[in-house]
């Protein structure tokens, strides 16, 4: 049968469209083929890459900052692991129309006390972002409330929580200034953190997580865990029990007399170990950004605005310096004791050498007065430090010279650093901060510089050069890391002490040493005594130049036991407000205060002479039990003085409790009935009352007081601070801490 035409034509038709179809085909499997070798062989290796990125996590396994210990392994800075809170914005739901937007800003603003305006706000203007920081350094129990949000309402793949680590110290203003603080990325910005901060930090580990197609951990055995090695820990030679007394008396000193700062130092005075230092006002390591509440009070009394702005900067600056190792002064006759020890030791004086001090000395044009106006008569080099003598001082210098006077300056260490393991001490410049032959030094500085003023020095220069004389004249390095250790306490490295120099003999050292010992027994430094050990030192009262008004400086530096120097004590009180402002009468009762309360803690032991003993406190025997008549009879025997309280007959309670101690010559409450109410006083105001005059009218008042201060042997010895102020109630029978010191010093 004949094909009709166009039935053909449409036969035809089909087989081109077959074929076309054909050929696109094979063209469309040509080029993903081609598209398919392109993306193995070219592009294999990125989209390999992309895929490990989608299926792992690459985490940062944080290092820990080495902790930093006291002596005693007392932590004073310590990192611990904080969680960094993060959310993916772009991956919010967009047609919900914003709840689960919604349900993230009031839930983590709720969790982690976020002001909700402000996260709303941040967030919205990040919404296609992939990462978003929302808070850091976040303790344990929110990071817990955080992800229980997260996974009752299926968040995981939204918010993340990351390991950190924060820096903690403890109590914050314990040796914040020597301690320093780390900054936002865990560096060390300031102090001992920012001189060891290389040793101290840790190197980071990594964590490779495994994860699904939504973003979920999967099984553990599926993580590669480089592991994060933490930084070193440092054992300092610090104690905590002496700084934080040394701290208390500084800021007593810096309150009572408005100083402007007050630096002190307790030196190990045979090591150079640093056991405690103190600027104040200070700050807390925790918060160093924000001024300390004397500071704060300071910069309120500035009426102009501009000023106090630009004040307030300068403070909180000032406030981290360790102006204890950074700040010169004159250190006012404190230079006396190293003047002496050159003397003695050049042979241009010897320990019989006299002169006779008028009140004034004449030398070229210039001519000194001693504070002393009439004079101190005829003296010899002991009672040079003794009596503070400025005419005898410039003698002496004279007979040095500048070659030799400068030959002792130096030696003793005021020409160079110290060398201490802190940042920031001062360094002394030739022409600037002292005199030197070769530049500024002439007879006529040498006038000045022979009673303390003209030359510069620092407190850590006079803490290392007062304990040389207590160290048969061995200079010390001082140094304040006593070791590093690892995690599991095995010692990386050990300081050990480090002598500079022979400086004098130890004849000459022990010649001073007994010198200064007499200057605290009875002289300017009388305020530094302490009963039952045997302190040596020196006052310094030194005019600050520079400056519109007249200011001064009043500094103590000294060590005991005198007969086998254990301690060095260092006391510099900047600009004290008021008509006292000499060493002898407030710097020297600080450092006697820090002696009194560090001694024993550091097991030296007392040595009293018998007038100490009548003074000191001993234990209250146990009356409880006796009849009235017995212990009455006992307590008499004693010196005590006995007040019953109660109608019995027999002694149910005492205050103070058998085995306080209390002074011999006190009183002694007895209790007779069961659960009585404890009967109560006001304490009175014993300010300007002498030894005898203060215990009888505490005695009179059913109190006891513990004497503390100078030699209670002196007439002009008064109470000048006491534990409990004026109008406190107090238990019969308390013991109230009295404070005396010799008045009137003016050196």
């Amino acid at each position: 049968m004949a094909v009709k035409k166009g039935e053909m034509k449409r036969n035809t038709l089909s087989a081109k469209r077959a074929v076309i179809g054909f050929y696109v085909a094979v063209f469309a499997l040509i080029i993903l083929i081609g598209r398919i070798g392109y993306l193995a062989v070219v592009k294999g290796e990125d989209y390999r890459r992309l895929a490990e990125d989608q299926q792992y996590d690459d985490l940062t396994d944080p290092s820990l900052r080495g902790t930093i210990y006291d002596s005693g392994m007392n932590v004073i800075a310590q990192s611990a692991s904080v969680w960094l809170i993060k959310v993916v914005p772009n991956c919010i739901a967009r047609d919900d129309g914003g709840e689960q937007k919604e349900l993230i800003i009031k839930g983590l603003s709720e969790i982690l006390e976020l002001d909700e305006a402000e996260f709303r706000e941040k967030l919205e203007n990040n919404i296609n972002s992939s990462y978003l920081k929302v808070k850091s350094e976040v303790e344990y129990q929110a990071k817990k409330a955080v992800m229980e949000f997260v996974d009752k309402n299926e968040l995981n793949t939204i918010i993340n929580a990351d390991t950190d680590t924060k820096r903690y110290y403890p109590d914050g203003t314990l040796a914040s200034t020597v301690i320093g603080f780390t900054g936002d990325d865990g560096n060390g910005l300031y102090g001992l953190e920012s001189y060891y901060d290389e040793k101290l930090t840790g190197v980071d580990g990594k964590i490779f997580t495994l994860k699904d197609a939504r973003q979920n951990e999967l099984d553990s055995n599926n993580k590669v865990i480089n592991k994060a090695k933490n930084g070193e820990n440092f054992v300092l030679t610090l104690k905590n029990e002496v700084q934080a007394t040394l701290r208390s008396a500084c800021l007593s000193a810096l309150q009572e007399h408005d100083a402007d700062n007050v630096y002190g130092i307790v030196m190990d005075t045979k090591t150079g170990a640093i056991l405690g230092m103190c600027n104040v006002p200070d700050y807390d390591s925790n918060d160093p950004f924000t001024l300390n509440e004397i500071t704060v009070k300071r910069l309120e009394a500035i009426e102009d605005e501009a000023e106090r702005t630009k004040k307030r900067k300068e403070q909180r600056d000032l406030q981290w310096k360790n102006k204890a190792i950074a700040d010169f002064y004159y250190s006012g006759s404190v230079y006396k004791v190293f003047l002496v020890a050159g003397a003695l030791e050049e042979g241009v004086i010897d320990e019989s050498t006299s002169y006779t001090c008028h009140g004034t000395i004449t030398v070229g044009d210039r001519t000194v007065k001693d504070y002393n106006p009439i004079g101190h008569g005829v003296e010899t080099p002991r009672t040079l430090l003794v009596n503070s003598c400025n005419t005898f001082s410039v003698f002496v210098g004279q007979k040095l010279g500048v070659d030799l006077f400068y030959k002792y300056f130096d030696a003793f260490g005021f020409t160079e650093r110290t060398g201490i393991d802190l940042p920031g001490e001062g360094s002394p410049t030739a022409g600037i901060t002292y005199h030197s032959p070769e530049i500024s030094f002439t007879n006529s500085n040498l006038v000045s510089v022979s009673f303390g003023q003209s030359n510069q020095v620092t407190p850590i220069q006079v803490a290392a050069a007062i304990s040389s004389i207590g160290n048969g004249g061995k200079l010390m390095k001082p140094f304040i890391v006593g070791k590093t250790v690892d995690d599991s306490g095995n010692t990386i490295s050990e300081t050990y002490p480090v002598i500079k120099r022979q400086v004098v003999s130890e004849s000459t050292a022990d010649t001073v040493k007994s010198y200064m010992e007499d200057v605290v027994k009875s002289g300017t430094g009388s305020n530094a005594y302490v009963a039952g050990y045997h302190v040596a030192g020196k006052t310094g009262t030194s005019e600050k130049t520079g400056i519109e008004e007249v200011a001064y400086v009043a500094s103590f530096a000294g060590f005991a036991p005198a007969d086998d120097p254990e301690v060095t004590v260092v006391i510099v009180i900047d600009n004290p407000k008021g008509a006292r402002y000499s060493g002898g009468d407030i710097a020297a009762p600080v450092a006697g205060e820090v002696f009194r309360k560090i001694l024993p803690f550091l097991g030296v032991e007392p040595s009293y002479t018998e007038s100490e003993l009548a003074t000191i406190s001993t234990p209250t025997p146990d009356m409880v039990d006796k009849t009235i008549a017995e212990a009455k009879a006992q307590l008499s025997s004693t010196e005590y003085t006995v007040r019953v309280i109660g109608g019995g007959d027999r002694v149910v309670a005492q205050m103070p409790e058998a085995g306080r101690n209390a002074p011999q010559n006190g009183v002694i409450i007895l209790y007779t009935v069961d659960d009585m109410d404890k009967e109560t006083a006001v304490v009175p105001d014993f300010s300007g009352l002498s030894v005898s005059q203060a215990n009888q009218l505490a005695v009179s008042r059913g109190f006891n007081v513990e004497f503390t201060g100078s030699s209670f042997s002196s007439d002009s010895v008064v109470a000048y601070k006491q534990q409990y102020p004026e109008g406190t109630e107090l238990e019969l029978g308390s013991i109230i801490e009295i404070s005396f010191k010799v008045s009137g010093i003016s050196d």
